[in-house]
């Protein structure tokens, strides 16, 4: 991760991939308002233990100059956020997770040092619902205080149990998300990120009610062409 991102360039794209074993554990340091960070298992976790979201971040995003690019593949369970983007899409293009505060508003919580006091002093001064508060921070506390000028995007597989599914394709077991990914852009390697989020759903087995998930640091506009 640090070797793929770490020097990047201007106008450079790189691509990520990870299929295997995802998780979560306890949140330690208070940046995630369910508690809990996710994590994947590379091939030497039994030696080294697992890569959480935020050191993913600290690994693959923080480090990339303002016009390089990573595209992101993550085929596996609790994968939404594996790398703390500010950005969820559904797949007609709408943000599906996203703080609809004034950046103004979400300035706050960056100058404030422990994330939950931060949430309710936030909605008590604000006047902010209860049932609206959940959802306008979330994407906020996940917000870095140091954000990549870099753009990055992120396609993840999702469910209703948050885990990630096998297919068979040729008596070999292959993530699902990875599969519908391939024969995707097989089918048309130009496609817009919606046509390809769309096709990505279609080519996925439809009896494990899996979705693909593309997150972003930056706002997307899902009319423009994929390219990584």
């Amino acid at each position: 991760m640090a070797k793929l991102c770490q020097n990047s360039l201007k106008d450079e794209s790189l691509f990520f991939y990870f299929s295997g074993y995802g998780g979560n554990q306890e949140d330690l340091d208070g940046d995630e308002l369910d508690g809990k960070d996710e994590f994947i298992c590379p091939c030497d976790t039994e030696k080294k233990g697992p890569i959480i979201d935020d050191d993913m971040y600290d690994l693959m995003v923080k480090p990339l100059c303002a016009g390089a690019r990573l595209t992101a593949v993550f085929d596996c369970s609790n994968s939404g956020t594996a790398l703390d983007l500010s950005y969820i899409y559904s797949s007609d293009g709408q943000i599906k997770e996203n703080s609809s505060m004034k950046e103004e508003e979400k300035n706050v919580f960056r100058m404030l040092a422990h994330r939950r006091t931060a949430i309710k002093l936030f909605s008590s001064f604000m006047g902010i619902e209860k049932s609206s508060t959940k959802t306008n921070v979330k994407t906020a506390l996940n917000l870095r205080s140091t954000k990549s000028p870099a753009d990055v995007v992120m396609f993840s597989g999702y469910s209703r149990h948050n885990a990630s599914v096998d297919d068979d394709v040729s008596e070999k077991a292959i993530g699902a998300l990875s599969n519908g990914f391939i024969n995707a852009l097989k089918q048309n390697p130009k496609q817009t990120y919606k046509e390809l989020l769309q096709s990505v759903q279609h080519n996925m087995p439809h009896q494990y009610k899996q979705s693909p998930l593309v997150s972003s640091n930056h706002p997307i506009d899902f009319n423009q062409v994929f390219f990584c």
